[in-house]
Formats: structure tokens, sequence, C-alpha cells
């Protein structure tokens, strides 16, 4: 299985190198992840294994969630991701995957949720530059300017074409960051050192991998 686990993000810290060097770095507490089912082309259709992270109480897990935990003799779990795999993997049901997995990775790609901004206009969600503020100019200083340009879709109506830059909700949303180092592992405490920040609030989860395209020699 190509490396990766559930994680929780813990917040941001510093790290020194062997040459005195500073580095910010993002802690995950990533894992312990339990294999919930190895799914098959006979039965599923596909190779791919499905982990779980963190146990849910009881009386918030409703009754598929428990007896799908079960058959891999855990608990329910709070976060659910699956992984899809090329052929076939060694792993089993309720077999414990922790952040040894990482020791000989040098770069990751964290997905996680951004941090929601709510209602923005469209200097701060699409980094317009506003109009003048000189002479003639009032109130309109953030404003976005005219959309007839862009407004009608004809043959379709006259309401405004999907994906115009305009104000609206920014953040909350899926993001993919890529090509992260990875500083260090903390097998003892399941915590690795990713250079650089994250998406998503401290506090909230993300699905870290071994990245897909970054262009790094293994670790030694």
């Amino acid at each position: 299985m190509t490396p990766t686990l559930i994680g929780k993000k813990i917040g941001m810290t510093q790290v020194f190198d062997a040459a005195g060097a500073v580095h910010p770095v993002t802690v995950v507490q990533a894992g312990p992840c339990v294999v919930l089912q190895i799914k098959t082309p006979e039965k599923d259709g596909y190779h791919a294994v499905q982990i779980g992270f963190e146990d849910l109480k009881a009386s918030r897990a409703g009754k598929p969630a428990a007896g799908h935990a079960a058959k891999a003799n855990t608990k329910a779990k709070r976060v659910v991701r699956e992984v899809r795999l090329d052929g076939p993997t060694d792993l089993t049901a309720g077999q414990i995957v922790n952040v040894s997995i990482f020791e000989q990775i040098a770069a990751v790609d964290v997905i996680g949720t951004s941090k929601g901004k709510g209602f923005q206009g469209v200097m701060k969600r699409h980094h317009f530059g506003g109009q003048c503020s000189s002479h003639g100019t009032e109130r309109k200083h953030r404003a976005p300017g005219s959309i007839g340009s862009f407004g009608t879709d004809r043959g379709h109506g006259g309401d405004i074409k999907k994906g115009k830059k305009m104000a609206g909700h920014m953040g909350a949303t899926r993001i993919t960051s890529r090509n992260h180092s990875l500083v260090g592992v903390d097998a003892e405490n399941n915590l690795l050192l990713i250079q650089g920040s994250v998406p998503g609030p401290s506090g909230s989860y993300v699905f870290v991998r071994k990245s897909v395209t970054a262009r790094v020699k293994a670790k030694a």
C-alpha cells in the first residue's frame, strides 16, 4: 500500500537542522489507523484498503458503522478513508498502521479542508486590484465593476455564467497541498513533522500520503 494515514493537525512549530538552519513545520498526529476492510476485484470490483482513525463513542456510532467495525474487531471510527490500490495487498482487516511506514519517505502530500472565511468580496476572494481612489471615484474602491460582458448565457437564460468571479463563500473546500518535505517522524508519539503549512485549522483532520509528483531523493 502507498504510505497513507489519516491524522489530526496539531499546530505549527520550528525545528533546527544539523547546520543550524530553522525550518517551519506542521505537527500532525498521524494514526495509528486501523484497517477496516480489504476490497478486492472479485467482491468489490477493485483493489482498495479502507482505514479508520480515532474511536467514536458507542452512543454516537450508528449500527451500520459499529457492525462494519466489529468485523475488524475494533470500534467505530470517527474518520474513515479509502486508499485505492493497483494490486493486492498483504494487509489484513484489524491490522494497525502507524507512522513507521513513513520512515523512508522524503516528501508527502496533505489533503485537508481549508479554513472557512465566510462571505467575502472579490478583492479578498479573487485578489482583484480594486478601482482607483483618486478624484472622481466614490465608494467604489473595492467593487467588482461591470459584469455585463460576461453576464448573459445566450440560449440558456439570462443568468450569470457559472464560474464568474464574484463575491461569495470563501474557504471550507477540499485542498491538496503537494510535495512537502517530511522533516521528521516521531514513532513513539505518532507524530509527523511536515515542512511548511498545510490546509485547515489546528484540530482538523487531514489525509497524509506519500507524494506522487515530488522529484526528491529518498532518505538514506
